[in-house]
């Protein structure tokens, strides 16, 4: 079972920092790894980040940064996927960029968010939407000068080191051997664990797509809806699944 964590666990707040899991969250993911043969959190997330708000998760593998890090129950040390590390200063340059730029024109710039997470940066405009062709402009332009790559989100764009690895791919490594595989997700970065799911169910394997309408207001893609076998609301929907999951009985 493999679950994202913003908007999926965690309810989407206009602070990125602010965002925490919905209660009772860590303690059902500790039950299911303790339940089925691989459970995990695959999220854009740092690592460190999972791991501060996820304390109480027993065996949960977490998977940050759409699988650039990631802290495995057999490796409790966060480990960084090869080939992401010798883009750290280019992602640091283009935050140090964007800051710059917005610290010129703060009035512009109001609202602009810049979130350093190391091996990657996103930039968000969930308090300023004005700035959205800025944003998708911006990181076009420094995606073609570090060889970083761009990738949309919910009211943001993140730049990311040019390493084949996605949630598909993290998905397709964890399930292979499984006989059933579920996930979680409500964002296009979770499309790629939809299409592994598609797969792997075309060779024979039992899974479940379910998207999660979540954000301010619904902001989750129609495609992530189309992808998906079932659809819940917000991360209290998610929480009812991942009960049903654990056997509990409803009511």
């Amino acid at each position: 079972m493999f679950v994202d964590f913003d908007g999926t666990l965690a309810p989407i707040v206009e602070d990125p920092d602010a965002a925490r899991p919905v209660e009772g969250s860590a303690e059902l993911l500790a039950r299911l790894a303790g339940r089925f043969a691989k459970v995990a959190v695959v999220s854009g997330r740092p690592v460190a980040y999972l791991v501060a708000n996820l304390a109480g998760a027993g065996r949960t593998e977490l998977v940050g940064l759409y699988g650039l890090e990631s802290q495995l129950a057999e490796l409790p040390a966060a480990q960084a996927s090869p080939g992401a590390a010798r883009f750290l200063q280019s992602v640091a340059n283009v935050a140090d960029e964007a800051e710059r730029q917005a610290a010129q024109d703060p009035v512009r710039f109001a609202g602009l968010g810049v979130e350093r997470k190391g091996l990657t940066v996103t930039l968000h405009y969930r308090k300023a939407p004005s700035l959205a062709a800025w944003v998708e402009s911006f990181a076009a332009a420094q995606a073609a000068a570090t060889g970083l790559v761009a990738h949309p989100g919910k009211m943001s764009v993140e730049l990311r080191p040019p390493v084949e690895t996605d949630k598909g791919t993290v998905v397709a490594s964890f399930a292979e051997g499984l006989a059933a595989v579920c996930y979680l997700g409500d964002d296009l970065g979770d499309l790629p664990a939809f299409r592994t799911l598609a797969t792997l169910r075309s060779r024979g394997v039992a899974t479940l797509a379910v998207a999660v309408r979540s954000g301010i207001g619904d902001e989750t893609p129609p495609a992530v809806v189309d992808a998906a076998d079932i659809v819940v609301d917000g991360p209290h929907g998610v929480l009812g699944v991942l009960r049903a999951l654990a056997g509990d009985r409803p009511g």
